[in-house]
């Protein structure tokens, strides 16, 4: 199986750069100074054990890709770009082959299987970093990251067998799961977080602001019928696999909404992950005020290009001010 890795970002690049140090056959799609450094340099890996330098065949558009039957791919990109490349994708690859969603929130699966027949959801939970051209961080070692996958809707499959092995020689830990959309559902209410860190620091993701968040995403999901993994099983899956180490004697700056906002961007995948229970709760009826108040500013510091860490926790408070007073900084 080839893979080839729609989005060599954070993710991408990290999960890319382990199969193909593990021996398989990968194909990186990256764009602009990205694509322009990999090509010139190598994908330069940096984790807390040292750096390396992967030649990598990188291209810019998956359209240079003879994409066939024994292809997999993994797309990796942020959610507000899905449709637009899965609209490519399925200009030049067949309905069938297999379309691996290794991205935050839980619209992209349901985009993805508009245009093909296999597709499949990660829950992927990866300390990692693209904050430069050409160069990628992973912060765990030796567990790089957990990446359980599973057929979408529902079900275990050999495709989803065999990725899941890929992944281990990878250096993750991946579980093959019938219901992937339940643990995807629990990593979106973590999420909820990114937004808060983005605007206030990373301080700020204990506030009570995010446990208010998380509240509202509760309710929506109970009044959709939503299935998603408890806290208990949650925090039983990390255990302490994830070891968050400096690399190169730099600590992690923050997620992905906050390398956006560092990278200065100009877009944010907001929309994907507070904007998620913002929908839910308008198609049901539930008040979601402090994610809308997250979803508008996130969109605000992303078009505005203001840096990582430009508001306070009580400036974010304001906004919300019909909940703003039972809620603690």
């Amino acid at each position: 199986m080839r893979f080839v890795v729609y989005g060599a970002g954070a993710i991408g690049g990290v999960l890319g750069a382990g199969l193909f140090a593990a021996g398989h056959d990968v194909v990186l799609v990256a764009r602009g100074a990205h694509l322009d450094a990999i090509r010139r340099d190598g994908l330069r890996v940096e984790t807390p054990d040292g750096v390396a330098t992967h030649r990598i065949s990188v291209v810019e558009r998956p359209e240079e890709v003879d994409l066939g039957a024994h292809d997999a791919v993994l797309l990796c990109v942020k959610s507000q770009d899905t449709r637009a490349a899965l609209d490519v994708l399925a200009g030049c690859a067949p309905a069938a082959i297999p379309v691996v969603c290794v991205q935050n929130g839980v619209a992209n699966e349901r985009e993805a299987l508009r245009r093909f027949e296999n597709v499949y959801g990660v829950c992927v939970m990866c300390p990692a970093a693209h904050l430069q051209p050409g160069v990628v961080e992973a912060h765990s070692s030796p567990t790089t990251g957990l990446a359980d996958i599973g057929r979408y809707p529902d079900g275990v499959d050999g495709t989803a067998r065999s990725v899941a092995a890929a992944f281990e020689s990878a250096g993750f830990e991946s579980v093959p799961r019938p219901d992937i959309m339940r643990w995807k559902h629990q990593k979106l209410l973590m999420n909820l977080a990114n937004a808060v860190e983005a605007a206030a620091g990373a301080a700020a993701r204990g506030s009570g602001l995010v446990g208010a968040a998380i509240r509202e995403a509760i309710a929506c999901y109970e009044a959709a019928g939503i299935a998603y993994a408890s806290r208990e099983e949650d925090r039983e899956r990390r255990g302490d696999r994830l070891r968050i180490r400096e690399v190169g004697g730099r600590p992690r700056g923050g997620g992905s909404s906050w390398q956006s906002l560092a990278r200065g961007t100009g877009m944010i995948e907001t929309d994907y992950l507070n904007g998620e229970i913002v929908l839910l709760g308008r198609l049901y009826g539930v008040p979601t005020p402090v994610n809308a108040m997250l979803q508008e500013v996130a969109r605000e510091l992303a078009r505005t290009g203001a840096p990582p860490g430009s508001l306070t926790v009580e400036e974010l408070l304001a906004r919300v001010p019909d909940v703003s007073g039972g809620i603690r900084a």
